[in-house]
């Protein structure tokens, strides 16, 4: 029997194809490769004929695929099951849980930490918790979408800074002086620019308007600072709240976190949503995860590796003629402006003719003419590695009259 669809649903279903025909005219519609076995460095992608190397990644440490971390997996899996089949209020906190909490806190030197299915949930269910109507929210305009969402579920007062802007931040401050709590929001590292947040002059600016400074650290967490504590040891600063996720640097499975003050961890664990409301962590991703922050905190030889390879990248494409975006030099997002979202398109499949993996961004990720190719350098990365991207760039970008 054939269904029947209302006039409605033949409507809608004209709507949804005329939004991603446009997408596709745009040339920003997004085609998902797909890769065949491990992330690493090398990786198999399906339609080339032999590996290629991967340098959009978010695996910064190279430790997605390392054998201890897998190893540290493979066991959790063994011992404490599958999964919980519970949030963790319910029945779903093991032992497990615990430590890794403690093991993060005591990486970030904080009283106690709250772990979650993802940061996005961590920022999604943390300032509603954190302000109310008597308060005010001022955030980085150049926020992650996690954090501007979570904003928006708070009911203090919105005000929004001019990206990395210190005046700005501080007029917004004043503005908002007859406020109960003042939290100014930002980015440790903006994953689409590779810019760090003058963090030690935002702290300033907290302490001297006695404001609360909150910090999303996922692209800082475990290889930014000396010893990969992140944006503070790198450049300064003490923020209050730090969130972070183990799915980038830490292992890169899944799972988020916030850690800071006892008394707020308690109170998340009382009143934030996705926590209540999420299955708790799978044991395999939390003892993989024990494992990365036992590496980290034996050894941050990685971490030179990594800045040995963006200064690499970094000089020579400058002198090949290219803009990399980012106002710190030393950071692995490594952004290649291009401007023209059909250009950055065509641009990474050309790369990927050369055994480069890499992706464009456009709009709505980037601005409208600010696309670009977002390099991510990783300690797993060797010179050659380094000069074979360096080389195909200088080639592709001849090609399509970029340099």
């Amino acid at each position: 029997m054939r269904r029947c669809f209302s006039t409605a649903t033949n409507y809608f279903e004209i709507h949804l194809k005329n939004e991603l025909a446009g997408i596709k005219q745009a040339g920003t519609f997004k085609n998902e490769r797909v890769i065949q076995g491990k992330q690493g460095v090398l990786v198999k992608v399906t339609g080339s004929d032999k590996p290629v190397i991967n340098f959009c990644a978010n695996n910064y440490l190279g430790l997605s695929s390392h054998p201890e971390v897998i190893a540290a997996g493979q066991k959790a899996l063994e011992t404490h099951g599958a999964g919980l089949s519970s949030v963790r209020f319910i029945c779903g906190t093991q032992d497990i849980h615990k430590e890794l909490e403690e093991k993060i806190a005591k990486f970030h030197g904080t009283e106690d930490t709250i772990l979650y299915a993802a940061c996005f949930d961590a920022n999604g269910g943390i300032f509603e918790v954190m302000t109310g109507e008597q308060d005010a929210i001022i955030s980085d305009e150049l926020n992650h979408a996690s954090i501007i969402d979570g904003i928006r579920l708070s009911k203090a007062k919105r005000l929004r800074y001019k990206h990395l802007d210190l005046d700005d931040l501080e007029t917004k401050l004043k503005e908002a002086k007859e406020s109960r709590f003042r939290l100014i929001v930002t980015d440790g590292v903006f994953s689409m620019d590779g810019d760090v947040a003058p963090l030690a002059d935002i702290s300033n600016l907290a302490e001297q308007h006695d404001a609360l400074l909150f910090i999303d650290e996922c692209h800082a967490t475990g290889f930014f600072g000396k010893t990969g504590r992140g944006t503070a040891e790198a450049v300064g600063g003490s923020p209050h709240v730090i969130n972070s996720t183990l799915g980038k640097a830490l292992g890169g499975s899944m799972g988020g976190y916030t850690t800071g003050p006892k008394p707020l961890i308690d109170l998340l664990r009382q009143r934030s949503r996705p926590y209540l409301f999420s299955n708790s962590l799978a044991p395999s991703i939390v003892g993989s995860s024990i494992k990365v922050f036992d590496l980290l905190m034996n050894d941050s030889s990685f971490i030179g590796s990594l800045q040995t390879n963006v200064s690499h990248f970094r000089k020579s494409m400058a002198a090949n003629g290219f803009t990399i975006l980012g106002n710190d030099p030393t950071h692995p997002i490594c952004p290649v402006l291009l401007g023209d979202a059909k250009l950055a398109a065509t641009m990474a499949d050309e790369l990927l003719k050369q055994g480069i993996y890499v992706i464009g961004f456009s709009f709505p990720v980037v601005p409208k003419g600010k696309a670009r190719i977002r390099v991510q350098i990783s300690a797993a990365h060797t010179k050659e590695h380094i000069d074979q991207l360096i080389e195909a760039f200088a080639k592709v970008g001849k090609k399509l009259n970029v340099v």
